[in-house]
């Protein structure tokens, strides 16, 4: 058999090449590259195929990319594709100081050329000094522009317009969210008047409980992590770093606790589980039987741990609420390169009115 796979993206989707024949005795014989265009010659005599000229096949080197590193490649080979696809040459992404934001730009440094690929850092009231720094760090190293834009008096403003037009203070959430919203705002004026792509930089952890902003950090044209879990934006990061050689993503960044930065010490952790676990509870709910052999294991390990106290049911039981409840959210979201099975978007057939009960 002489098995030919497409290579490119088409607009979710990102077909990996990786061609191959096989004969029933000796298995894979030849394999040809992934992620990338690729031609051979091959004859087929007595059963057996062989290189142009008669000439036995090379050996096929047969070891899997590691999960990183192909993850690495088709996002990279899906951002490319779709912006040339789509007329883009050069994207912009929000850049927090934050693990995610730092993530798809060096991807799509890595895509596209740190030429065509701009930050922008939009600090408010809350903003942790390393919000700021790290980011300056982070494009100094990939070799980017970032630009400043500061969000205090938007956001002073909004609040008094609201308390003139209301009679009461805008606070919690509300007020949360409207940060979230003037950045969404701030960076597609940035695509707008500069025809940027905007990359929405949500990890599949944060998009499955809908802890985002809808019309805020969820505005863009593309999401290259969308299909990540947050503990593998964390290895995708490292991973980056180790074949660099370098610290491509500072430390710092890779390091810190994650945090939305909307409210005095807010972190991720505070509104939800710890992202170990959390990646695990979604995993089971939402990738099921389509989960590797390894992934399964650590899912169970950690399903068992939390299944043996009522603490640990209550918090299944709530990630499942979130999932069913934040479909709307994921409906307005943009496009993800898709990265399994079963990811986000075209495809997906779930209801956003339902009534849940766990």
């Amino acid at each position: 058999m002489l098995y030919v796979n497409q290579v490119g993206g088409h607009d979710q989707v990102v077909y990996d090449g990786g061609s191959f024949a096989v004969e029933p005795r000796s298995g894979v014989v030849a394999e040809w590259a992934l992620f990338q265009e690729d031609s051979a010659q091959v004859e087929f005599d007595n059963g057996r195929f062989l290189a142009n000229g008669g000439r036995p096949l090379p050996v096929p080197d047969l070891a899997p990319l590691a999960d990183a590193e192909f993850q690495r490649r088709q996002i990279i080979l899906g951002l490319r594709d779709y912006a040339l696809r789509c007329g883009f040459t050069k994207v912009v992404v929000g850049s927090s100081g934050g693990i995610d934001s730092a993530l798809t730009m060096a991807l799509a440094v890595e895509a596209l050329g740190a030429e065509n690929v701009e930050g922008v850092t939009m600090p408010s009231r809350w903003s942790s000094e390393g919000s700021v720094s790290d980011s300056v760090v982070l494009c100094q190293n990939l070799g980017i522009k970032l630009h400043t834009h500061p969000i205090k008096e938007l956001v002073d403003l909004a609040c008094a317009g609201f308390q003139d037009a209301f009679g009461q203070e805008l606070v919690g959430i509300a007020r949360e969210n409207v940060q979230a919203r003037l950045r969404g705002t701030i960076l597609m004026e940035h695509s707008n008047s500069f025809g940027h792509l905007l990359l929405t930089t949500g990890n599949k952890s944060e998009i499955s409980v809908g802890y985002c902003t809808l019309y805020g950090d969820t505005n863009g044209g593309l999401g290259l992590i969308g299909d990540l879990y947050k503990m593998e934006v964390f290895a995708l990061s490292r991973h980056i770093n180790t074949t660099a050689g370098r610290e491509i993503i500072p430390a710092t960044i890779i390091d810190k606790e994650p945090s939305a930065e909307l409210a005095p010490g807010q972190r991720d952790q505070d509104s939800l589980p710890p992202y170990p676990v959390l990646d695990a509870i979604l995993k089971d709910l939402i990738e099921g039987t389509m989960l590797s052999a390894t992934d399964r294991q650590a899912v169970d390990g950690v399903l068992m741990v939390l299944s043996g106290a009522p603490e640990g049911m209550a918090t299944i039981a709530r990630v499942k609420k979130l999932l069913a409840r934040t479909e709307y959210k994921r409906r307005q979201a943009p496009p993800i390169l898709r990265l399994r099975p079963r990811a986000f978007g075209s495809g997906r057939q779930m209801p956003i009115a339902a009534k849940v009960e766990f």
